[in-house]
């Protein structure tokens, strides 16, 4: 254990080493975890900067600031636990817990840490965080010295407003050829003329020659070359190559790209993420750590963190349940084609094969998915009858919200449309030179996630404002194509075929 840790109160000391040895023994791996106390203030503060006290300043973490203030203030709201992707990692404890609240907290985190070191969706992360938004916050500080806060303040609000235009699947895919390779096989590199004797090759092709050919070639292809090659989904990226920006605009910039992709993966793991941590602090709790005393405090505030609300998809709950279904699947043997063919539903409820590889199988599938393959790998009819899941819609007629859906496959569809790019819709860089007149123009890829206009719009409007030249954005509208355009002063659209 870290020596960082020994300034906790003894007591806490104590509990941590405890939860921290329960945890290791289950097979838990994660990295050391620095844990904080901090009062409601502070960690409110904390809180609204995402998890990093040292983040760069910006409005918007006043007003998380100020909302979460008044939802302790006010009863509605509390923060029990936060914890932060990082080697080490570091977790904050709310001062006024009760000690069998920490010990909850802790084994929680435990949960976390180990789903942040070992799922495939955070290798990528940066592991020093914490420094790195200190150094964020360094180069935008600077640049408010430099420029005034105001100006600064204003370019990073409309860099936010764009944050989610980036590839969520980059990290773990290669959607572009290797360009050495590309430059190897292409025919666009000047070869020059040819020659039987290696030692002729620079009297034939004197390096003058060669680079004025590969000049004339490179010119040709940029007047051909559409830009960009294929739809660019990273479209942060792509203002990043190609916008004409300013040194500390392209600065900024980058810093709220690379901030997006360290987040990305916890958006894309919550359901996870959440239900592994639940698991195991309620694992850990009800097997190792409570006492007899504090029983009834605890099945209180699990059960509250397990609460489902009207018309709200709570990740701790459908994650916990769908890991134990996982644990209990495996435990009993019910997969695989004999029980898949077995057409007879009381057979089926009483399936036990006594396997007992229910743990092992959560590890592995711990490692390997995302939310969006959990869900369409585990999710099962059976799962689906005994959670009671169903979709809802509003019912104009009514005037009220009623159950729209309870078939299995309509339920399963629905919410891994929910989570397939957070529900979002899918935006594309189509050209960087549309109709030749330098204008950017994106497409929106319509698989049934509609455009807000109004959020449209402003987003052309701030896209505008970064390419300096009018932006447009291809869409569809009540089933008809249709061209939204920003030059700078006016918004128009306008039918078109697609």
């Amino acid at each position: 254990m870290s020596q960082k840790n020994t300034h906790l109160p003894a007591h806490l000391h104590d509990i941590r080493q405890q939860v921290e040895g329960y945890a290791r023994g289950y097979g838990l791996d994660f990295y050391d975890t620095v844990f904080e106390v901090l009062g409601f203030d502070e960690i409110n503060m904390v809180a609204a900067y995402g998890g990093f006290p040292n983040r760069y300043p910006h409005w918007r973490f006043g007003m998380d600031y100020e909302r979460l203030s008044k939802g302790y203030e006010y009863g509605l709201s509390k923060i029990y636990e936060m914890v932060i992707n990082n080697d080490p990692s570091y977790a904050y404890l709310l001062e006024s817990n009760m000690d069998v609240d920490q010990k909850l907290v802790m084994a929680h985190v435990f949960g976390h840490v180990d789903f942040f070191k070992n799922n495939f969706m955070f290798r990528h992360t940066n592991r020093k965080m914490m420094d790195q938004m200190a150094n964020h916050a360094t180069r935008v500080r600077r640049y408010q010295d430099e420029l005034g806060v105001e100006k600064v303040e204003d370019f990073i609000d409309r860099c936010l407003s764009i944050e989610n235009l980036i590839d969520y699947q980059s990290p773990y895919v290669r959607r572009h050829a290797d360009k050495k390779l590309e430059a190897e096989q292409q025919p666009h590199v000047a070869k020059g003329f040819k020659t039987g004797r290696e030692y002729m090759r620079e009297y034939i092709n004197p390096p003058e020659f060669m680079r004025a050919q590969q000049e004339r070639i490179e010119q040709d292809l940029q007047r051909q070359k559409k830009v960009p090659e294929r739809p660019e989904r990273d479209v942060l990226q792509f203002l990043l190559e190609w916008a004409p920006l300013e040194r500390w605009e392209h600065d900024v910039l980058s810093i709220i790209r690379e901030e997006a992709y360290y987040f990305a993966p916890q958006g894309q793991t919550k359901i996870m993420n959440e239900g592994w941590a639940t698991y195991w602090h309620s694992t850990i709790m009800t097997q190792k750590a409570l006492t007899a005393a504090e029983l009834i405090d605890y099945a209180d505030h699990h059960s509250g963190t397990l609460a489902t609300h009207p018309g709200q998809l709570n990740p701790y709950k459908l994650g916990v349940e769908l890991w134990r279904d996982i644990e209990d699947r495996w435990n009993k043997g019910r997969f695989g084609k004999e029980y898949d063919d077995c057409d007879s539903f009381e057979e089926r409820r009483r399936w036990d094969r006594k396997l007992g590889a229910g743990r092992q199988k959560i590890f592995e599938v711990r490692k390997h998915y995302n939310d969006v393959t959990f869900i369409d790998e585990f999710l099962t009819l059976e799962f689906c009858v005994d959670q009671q899941l169903f979709t809802f819609g509003y019912n104009e007629k009514h005037q009220r919200w009623e159950i729209v859906e309870r078939e299995f496959r309509k339920v399963k569809d629905k919410l891994l449309h929910m989570l397939t790019n957070f529900g979002q819709p899918i935006i594309a860089v189509e050209d960087g030179n549309y109709e030749n007149r330098g204008e950017l123009l994106l497409i929106h890829k319509h698989d049934g996630v509609d455009l807000k206009v109004d959020y449209a719009r402003d987003t052309l409007r701030n896209l505008q404002s970064l390419w300096r030249r009018p932006a447009n954005l291809i869409s569809k509208l009540d089933g008809r194509g249709v061209i939204f355009r920003f030059d700078g002063r006016d918004h128009s659209d306008k039918k078109i075929d697609l």
